[in-house]
């Protein structure tokens, strides 16, 4: 029989890992109909709803800092995780406990409809599931359980980030929204989305919902016409947010400070505690998000400055030990994100970087990149522990070939070279353990050590320098 006994946590979370052997992408009626077979707990909540490709946790982290500093509770969802796959679920503030999450993990269990498997010996002869027969993928049953963990928190605000796409996300599945926001559009999970901005607008615009504005970031032509025009389809108005609705102010001492243009508050000023350059514009989104979904009612200036101040999102040019950053940049347009905050730094020293990729990303594009910037003196690559994982190998023989092409031999190689045109030094570690007791233990002062390409090289660092604590 395929349904097991389950009654810790830690099983809990191995169901869920190995959910993928065994059950595919499910269609949005699947998913909504096992939404009503829960209860339609998502009918209870004002959910804000966001999408895009790059930037989407910054903003339901910014959203969620400046609700709470206004007063209000909220609970969001998102992914991926870094460490601890309880990061996906934040009740005013804090990770739901291992008690909760199993407890929820149980319900939604429960509501398989097992039955129409075990009375079916098909699937055991030939490996298909039976008709009739619904089992919720990875994503769609985390999904799930968060819907039942903030019905019972009753928030006043629910956060929803998508995991892929939009259209047929399965967060798209609830009954109604009170704002969706569309974040940054780049070329990324291509093989599903579509192979252009503008396919993939229309993918990621599939989250418009009639009567809840839509919030969106204003950076290519076509594809603010895809979410205009989404918009003016289904009956939602629409708001586009571009570079000229913010301003650097200053950058020093890993604070920048910005202006920001606002529909009920003028121009004010805000500071957020970062590194990364990008983040203005996250910023900059999730407050005008705010604004639509509270018209100047009953949020303050004071409070949306006081919560972005407060912000934090971990894994964007967070700064894990002095001097040692992690970006979770994993494609690339968030790598060129990555390297506009670095090169602003000022950083005097050697750059040195961690790097490692998924296979399903354009990796060399990304090392092409990070190379054609002359930023780093020292290029390190590791295997990360995932299926989805390049091989270290592959790896190195691209920075190889990129190397010969960005550094051609000189005509006179006994001459003096500028910092920037000399090669950068390169090599491979055997894991992430090892390269971070290695990178730790001969730093100097002199040196930055930078850790990019991949949130599953993000989530291991953190893991081994033991950032998150268990409760």
């Amino acid at each position: 029989m395929f349904k097991q006994e389950i009654g810790s946590y830690d099983e809990a979370v191995e169901y869920l890992l190995n959910i993928p052997r065994f059950t595919s992408k499910n269609s949005m009626k699947d998913t909504k109909a096992f939404l009503g077979r829960l209860g339609h707990p998502d009918e209870e909540m004002r959910i804000i709803h966001v999408a895009g490709t790059n930037g989407k946790g910054s903003v339901c982290a910014y959203l969620r800092y400046m609700l709470e500093e206004a007063g209000y509770a909220v609970c969001s969802f998102t992914s991926p995780h870094l460490v601890d796959i309880r990061e996906r679920f934040l009740i005013h503030g804090e990770m739901v406990s291992k008690e909760k999450f199993l407890e929820a993990f149980l319900q939604v269990y429960e509501r398989i409809p097992w039955d129409v498997l075990e009375s079916d010996d098909v699937f055991n002869e030939t490996g298909k599931l039976p008709e009739g027969f619904y089992h919720p993928t990875f994503f769609e049953y985390l999904f799930f359980m968060a819907m039942l963990l903030f019905r019972d928190a009753k928030p006043d605000f629910c956060i929803l980030e998508t995991g892929l796409g939009g259209r047929l996300d399965a967060t798209n599945s609830v009954a109604k929204k009170e704002l969706a926001v569309i974040t940054r559009i780049s070329l990324d999970h291509m093989e599903y989305l579509g192979d252009t901005t503008v396919k993939i607008a229309g993918e990621k615009a599939g989250i418009i919902a009639q009567g809840a504005p839509v919030v969106y970031l204003d950076d290519e032509r076509d594809v603010s016409a895809v979410f205009d025009e989404t918009a003016k389809k289904v009956g939602a108005k629409a708001y586009p947010v571009s570079k000229v609705d913010y301003a650097l102010l200053k950058f020093q001492n890993k604070n920048i400070d910005f202006s920001l243009r606002t529909r009920y508050y003028k121009d004010i000023s805000v500071t957020v505690h970062t590194a990364a350059l990008y983040q203005m514009e996250n910023a900059a989104l999730a407050v005008r998000a705010l604004e639509e979904l509270d018209q100047g009612r009953t949020v303050t200036a004071e409070q949306i400055v006081k919560g972005l101040a407060k912000s934090f999102w971990p894994g964007r040019m967070e700064e894990l030990l002095p001097d040692v950053f992690v970006d979770g940049a994993h494609n690339e347009d968030g790598v060129r994100a990555f390297l506009e905050s670095v090169a602003a730094d000022n950083w005097k020293g050697e750059r040195i970087l961690l790097f490692s990729a998924v296979k399903d990303k354009q990796f060399d594009k990304m090392l092409g990149e990070i190379l054609m910037s002359r930023l780093f003196g020292r290029i390190f690559l590791v295997p990360i522990k995932t299926n989805r994982a390049t091989k270290v190998e592959i790896l190195e023989e691209t920075v190889q070939r990129l190397l010969e092409r960005e550094y051609p031999e000189k005509e006179c190689p006994e001459k003096d070279h500028s910092e920037k045109e000399k090669k950068p030094a390169h090599g491979i570690y055997g894991d992430v353990r090892e390269a971070m007791e290695d990178l730790l233990s001969k730093k100097q002062k002199w040196q930055r050590i930078y850790v990019a390409g991949s949130l599953y090289l993000v989530g291991e660092v953190k893991a081994n320098l033991g950032v998150l604590k268990d409760d």
